[in-house]
């Protein structure tokens, strides 16, 4: 939800719950009535901390209810020190762990010493998580918190110990069991359908005709991944294009203009954009089961479809080529390839076709080193996306020249775009090699573009 969309709702949120609250509602959370209407209400820690001493479960919701509204409600620096008092103050019980460590030195081979260590090293501010998570509409309060803690993380690395206790709940409330996967289509409500346009990360949605091009003929599909907490908010989603063969570029694919085909005419489903939706949710991973969900779906639809396939973002790659440029002492680039990458440097170098053609094989060239050779510091690959794909059991099937000339595809990866190949025979052997000994699985024209003629 929009920053201003919160604003504009808490204030009558906040009122609502006062009117609801009961007296004995009010004494237990020890609020007063001060001059006029105003309620005085204790710090965001203090009701923390009463959430946690209190037993009864309709208290409890009470409590939770009311911090959550009164931490969305305060300004930036109180629940900036809300979550530092979450780091500082709510960590393991060192009074039980100590006791529970000494009863395991007593009895090191007893089960329930361990057990009892276990329970007393869990961070107090878990259970504080989760008793917040009953309030009505916790869960998504609880995903907005987090996105505003992952806004401090590098100014307040003490809030890494929060960040991991968040993770680790948010990987249990939102596994793939709890996870419906709907199609979106456009008979879907407004309310969702408006999401997909401010969600869509990859290709922007420029107006509702756009949208409509996705979403209503034959050849499209739109499917989401959505958690009975956030019935209204899909947590991530594909778009589908069903074609003849595997595109090379995306132009092709959101031209208003295109003639649709019949589904049944279709061999290939592109995956052509995936969005996540929730940045509090980052690092909880749902694309991969949606991929192989959706792919399990189109196939029992639609058994004319035997290639599945994406058509895929290389965010990386211009900015690595700009640093390999940049170092006279690059083994990843040749000099043949350092003196033909002058030409990006001139505004609209794609626009021209005999520069465009110049280019291709230095850039290709330069995109094979960037996917099969260049590492980061912690020796992955550097591309994200790629290592989303590979990761899941994808091959590296096709690099694609000036397949995105937007603006931001020539920004972000001078206009090149990648096929990712779901081999359904394959993917299990494809994720293990990748998994284990850092394997890219690439094709052969993949491989050849290494060996290029400027390489």
């Amino acid at each position: 939800m929009p920053k201003t969309e919160q604003s504009q709702r808490r204030p009558a949120f906040l009122g609502d719950l006062f009117e609801s609250l009961t007296e004995r509602g009010r004494r237990l959370l020890g609020w007063r009535e001060g001059t006029g209407d105003a309620i005085q209400a204790p710090e965001l820690s203090e009701l923390g901390e009463r959430l946690l001493s209190r037993r009864g479960e309709a208290s409890g919701v009470v409590i939770a209810r009311a911090l959550l509204a009164a931490f969305e409600d305060a300004d930036p620096a109180a629940r900036l020190a809300f979550l530092q008092a979450l780091a500082d103050s709510f960590g393991p019980d060192a009074s039980a762990v100590k006791d529970a460590l000494g009863a395991l030195q007593a009895s090191p081979d007893a089960p329930e010493a361990m057990e009892a260590l276990h329970a007393a090293a869990e961070p107090r501010r878990q259970e504080l998580l989760r008793r917040l998570n009953l309030a009505p509409g916790g869960t998504a309060a609880l995903v907005r918190m987090r996105e505003e803690l992952l806004r401090h993380l590098r100014d307040h690395p003490d809030l890494r110990r929060v960040d991991r206790d968040f993770a680790h709940l948010f990987a249990s409330w939102f596994n793939r069991g709890f996870l419906g996967l709907r199609t979106i289509d456009w008979n879907t409500p407004a309310s969702i359908l408006e999401k997909i346009i401010r969600y869509e990360a990859v290709h922007a949605i420029r107006n509702w005709d756009d949208l409509r091009n996705r979403l209503q003929p034959t050849d499209r599909r739109c499917y989401g991944f959505f958690h009975p907490q956030l019935v209204d908010e899909p947590l991530i989603f594909v778009e589908v294009a069903l074609t003849r063969a595997i595109p090379d570029n995306v132009a092709e694919l959101l031209d208003l203009a295109r003639a649709p085909i019949r589904a049944d005419e279709a061999d290939t489903a592109v995956f052509y954009s995936i969005s996540n939706t929730q940045r509090g949710l980052a690092g909880v991973s749902f694309g991969n089961f949606l991929i192989k969900q959706v792919v399990e779906d189109l196939k029992a639809e639609r058994p004319n479809i035997g290639t599945f396939v994406t058509l895929s973002p290389v965010p990386g790659f211009a900015a690595w080529l700009a640093a390999q440029r940049g170092d006279e002492a690059s083994e990843l680039i040749s000099p043949d390839q350092r003196l033909a990458f002058a030409a990006l440097d001139r505004p609209d170098w794609h626009k021209d076709p005999a520069t465009a053609e110049q280019l291709r094989a230095p850039l290709l060239a330069a995109a094979a080193s960037y996917f099969l050779r260049a590492r980061d510091r912690g020796k992955r690959m550097v591309d994200p996306v790629a290592r989303f794909h590979l990761g899941n059991g994808a091959r590296l099937e096709r690099l694609n020249h000036l397949g995105d000339v937007s603006a931001n595809g020539l920004r972000q990866s001078h206009g090149l775009m990648v096929n990712y190949l779901y081999d359904l025979g394959q993917i299990e052997a494809n994720h293990e090699g990748f998994a284990e000994r850092g394997h890219v699985a690439a094709s052969d024209s993949v491989s050849a573009a290494l060996r290029g003629p400027t390489s």
